[in-house]
């Protein structure tokens, strides 16, 4: 499975998304710039934390209108597994590919602690390898990770089984509903302001991440053998 790392002006959890799928998950990855225009021959794309263009305007803001994003949403309407982290998160809202919308803690202070997660939806292409309502370490690390949607949003995400993942014990930046992950209505778009790829061995304190990445390889080779 060929994975595409997204690179924006900004990101810094690139080298993080990349080394956790070569070396951990022992899967092909390749970094893919902003301005380039192809996503040709991958078969996921992963959209990495940082700040990208310096945050400005909002998070996400400037990075969705980044060349390599046509080829995102394109890739994301073909149906293929497109996976947002922290500010990958935010990009995939303001690109409209997720519903809602980021906003800044309500402490108003960055954030960076190991956080408990529970899963709400193992039935995905992301989750298969989870338990539904299993508890998991994840680390987070962000100061604009307050999930908001409207009222008739958030009925459409729990209706639809949309919400994947939310804050256990303690909700750290007081986001909707505690949602720290969502997926789109296709179920081939997830985001989510944990970062799994900082949980991918023991050494890192957790190795809970991995099965997201794990669940994503196991689905693909599902598909091939349809």
């Amino acid at each position: 499975m060929k994975f595409a790392v997204i690179v924006f002006p900004g990101s810094n959890c690139d080298l993080d998304m990349y080394a956790a799928i070569k070396d951990i998950l022992g899967e092909d990855a390749e970094y893919v710039q902003h301005y380039e225009t192809s996503l040709e021959g991958f078969d996921a794309v992963l959209l990495p934390g940082g700040f990208t263009y310096g945050d400005y305007l909002r998070t996400g803001a400037i990075a969705r209108f980044a060349n390599i994003m046509s080829e995102v949403v394109r890739f994301a309407e073909e149906g293929k597994p497109v996976f947002g982290t922290c500010n990958g998160f935010q990009i995939l809202a303001e690109a409209g590919l997720l519903p809602g919308a980021l906003r800044r803690n309500d402490s108003l202070k960055f954030i960076c602690k190991p956080q408990d997660l529970k899963v709400v939806n193992a039935d995905t292409q992301f989750t298969s390898l989870y338990e539904e309502g299993e508890i998991i370490s994840i680390p987070i690390a962000h100061g604009e990770g307050n999930y908001f949607c409207d009222a008739e949003t958030l009925a459409d995400l729990k209706a639809n089984n949309q919400i994947v993942f939310t804050y256990a014990n303690g909700n750290p930046n007081g986001s909707i509903e505690d949602i720290a992950g969502i997926i789109n209505k296709k179920g081939n778009v997830l985001g989510m302001m944990p970062h799994p790829e900082r949980a991918v061995e023991a050494l890192l304190g957790s190795a809970d991440g991995l099965r997201l990445f794990q669940s994503m390889v196991e689905n693909y080779k599902k598909e091939l053998n349809k």
